[in-house]
Parts: structure tokens; C-alpha cells; sequence
């Protein structure tokens, strides 16, 4: 099925767009979405091309190639494991990327930023659906907390430039992403490609049981990666007047891109479940952490902009299942 979109002005096709992150989940969803509607003057680096660690290489980059818009999906992300046991790393290295990608932004004269973070950035109790609003109102969740807090802090880093420097920096939050490009390491993956790879592999063992970890009772929202991309470019490319809007009357500048709908992570298992093939039995575990209890944003500020998400949850596990089977090296 075709999900062909056409992008308003000033994003043009001949627009110099760099993305960084494009090897990763979110940043190759963006470059597949941008190629597929005729976007020509696209720039990628990889890791050993340039490192956005190295805050001198990230300046020579930007003042050399000078992009009109940037992309930020450049991050060190994971799962619930990843998160908990190596905070530093997470908070150290996505500081200092972001940083780096902001301000050479602002000394280059960047047209428009995104800033893509996370809806983890809410309180771990914030009321259902999450506003935008919402965001500083309590604690977050202790297991992903240095995560979080490096995006919040990249979130105010927009803010500040905008206020100070007049920017036209803009922060989107997605919910939950999946897809293709995802990461299915059983450690260090979030938890729908972690179940899919868990199903699959005792489905291939002949395993009579597959254990989820908690109690399948936390509701997690679940948005395609294909989808979020359409997202960010109808932002990236609003007329004049509604991107001047949103960068200066919303506050926080941030702005949700979900689905607007929720499942239990038991539903969740079932239907990677069904998708996979696997005959045998759930179990779950619930000496392991549920997480969040709900993580569900509310989408009426992106949906007010005229875009909502076209691929459904099971149709888009079952095309992110066909990638991983076609993709034999994810299997190691």
C-alpha cells in the first residue's frame, strides 16, 4: 500500500536537508520517506565520517556543507535494560551530541530544526493521554530517567536558542516507533522488536513457552517509524505563519506524534504471537519491571496541523516481521 504524501513550502525538493542519525531507526525512516517523494539534496554522514561526539568535527561539518534544515534523530537509545544499567552512557553521549547538532545549528543560520526525543520525557504519572504541557510536572521513571533527562535538556536548548537567537527550533516527541532499521537485541532493544525476535527464535527452537517480562498489564502506545517520518516532514515543512506559531506560542515547544491509541503488553504479545506463528504459551514474569504503567500522548496538537498516522499496529508488526526475516544478520 502507497502512503504518498506531498510537502508544503519552504521545504522544496531541492532543500539541503541533513539528517543525522540516518543508519538508525528514526534517521533511515526520514531518508527513505524524503528519497520516496523526490527530495534530491540529502546529507548523510556515518559514525566514521563524522563524529557528533567530537564537538570541533560537528563545527567544520556545518560550516563547510551549511544545511538549510537539519534533522536531529542522531541518539544512543535501547530498552528498559539498556536504560538501567548503562545511565551514564546514555546521558553522556546524548548530551553531547545534541549539543553539538543545536549550536552549530544556531552559528550556521539552520533554517529549521527537529529535535527528536521521547515520550518518556513525562512524568512517570502524568495524567492520560500526556500533553505536552504536561512535561516537568512530577518524577520521571527512575529505570530511564538519564535518558530522559538529556532530551528535556535538548528540549530547553531549543527553547533557549529560539528565545535568545530567534531560532526556528522545533522539538517532536514520539511515542513508541517500530519498524524497519529497528534493533532486535534481546538486551538492548525496546520491547516490540524484542518480542518479536523472542517469539521467532522459540517458534524456530520448537520452545513450548515465551516469558515477557512484568505483569503484561503496562498499556505502551505503539507508532510506525514510516509514519513518524511522514510526521516530521508536515512539520518540517508547515508554511511560514504555522511553523512561526508553534516555535513561539507553545510552551514547551514540543509537539506529540503518536497514534493516539494504546495496547496492554499482553495484547501486544499476543499479536506478535499471532503475526510470528509461535504455538506455544506465554508466560510472564512478573519479578521484572513493568515500567511506566501507561505511556499514551495526546495527538491533538499534530492532528490540528492536518496529519494522522495510516499504518495500523498488527499490519505494521507483520511488514516489520518480513523485515527481520529478510535481514538474516539481525538472527547472529
Amino acid at each position: 500500500m502507497s502512503y504518498h504524501t506531498k510537502y508544503s513550502l519552504p521545504l522544496s525538493v531541492n532543500a539541503k536537508i541533513y539528517v543525522a542519525g540516518h543508519r538508525g531507526l528514526v534517521g533511515s525512516a526520514m531518508v527513505r520517506e524524503l528519497e520516496k517523494n523526490g527530495f534530491s539534496n540529502l546529507i548523510t554522514r556515518t559514525r566514521s565520517e563524522l563524529d557528533l561526539l567530537n564537538q570541533e568535527q560537528v563545527d567544520t561539518f556545518f560550516a563547510e556543507i551549511r544545511p538549510e534544515f537539519v534533522i536531529d534523530a542522531a541518539a544512543k537509545v535501547g530498552g528498559i535494560y539498556a536504560n538501567n544499567t548503562y545511565p551514564a552512557d546514555f546521558i553522556y553521549e546524548n548530551l553531547k551530541i545534541q549539543n553539538n547538532i543545536i549550536h552549530a545549528s544556531h552559528v550556521n543560520n539552520v533554517n529549521r530544526l527537529l529535535f527528536l526525543g521521547s515520550s518518556c520525557i513525562y512524568p512517570k504519572l502524568a495524567p492520560q493521554p500526556m500533553k505536552e504541557e504536561y512535561l516537568l510536572t512530577g518524577p520521571l521513571e527512575a529505570t530511564n530517567d538519564a535518558y530522559a533527562l538529556a532530551k528535556i535538556a535538548g528540549i530547553k536548548m531549543c527553547e533557549s536558542y529560539n528565545r535568545q537567537y530567534h531560532t526556528r527550533f522545533l522539538s517532536v516527541m514520539p511515542t513508541n516507533l517500530y519498524g524497519p532499521g529497528d534493533n532486535f537485541d534481546l538486551e538492548n532493544s525496546h520491547v516490540l522488536p524484542a518480542l518479536i525476535r523472542k517469539f521467532h527464535e522459540a517458534k524456530i527452537s520448537g520452545e513450548k513457552t515465551v516469558t515477557v517480562w512484568g505483569t503484561g498489564k503496562a498499556r505502551r502506545e505503539f507508532l510506525h517509524v514510516d509514519d513518524m517520518a511522514r510526521g516530521c516532514i508536515h512539520l518540517l515543512g508547515l508554511e511560514e505563519e504555522k511553523f512561526t506559531e508553534l516555535i513561539t506560542h507553545l510552551k514547551p515547544t514540543i509537539i506529540n506524534l503518536g497514534t493516539g491509541k494504546d495496547t496492554t503488553i499482553r495484547d501486544l504479545a499476543e499479536t506478535v504471537q499471532k503475526v510470528v506463528g509461535f504455538q506455544g504459551e506465554i508466560v510472564f514474569d512478573p519479578g521484572k519491571p513493568d515500567g511506566t504503567p501507561q505511556k499514551l500522548l495526546d495527538i491533538s496538537r499534530i492532528s490540528a496541523l492536518g496529519w494522522q498516522p495510516e499504518i495500523p499496529l498488527e499490519q505494521g508488526i507483520k511488514s516489520t516481521y518480513e523485515w527481520f526475516l529478510a535481514s538474516p544478520e539481525l538472527r547472529l
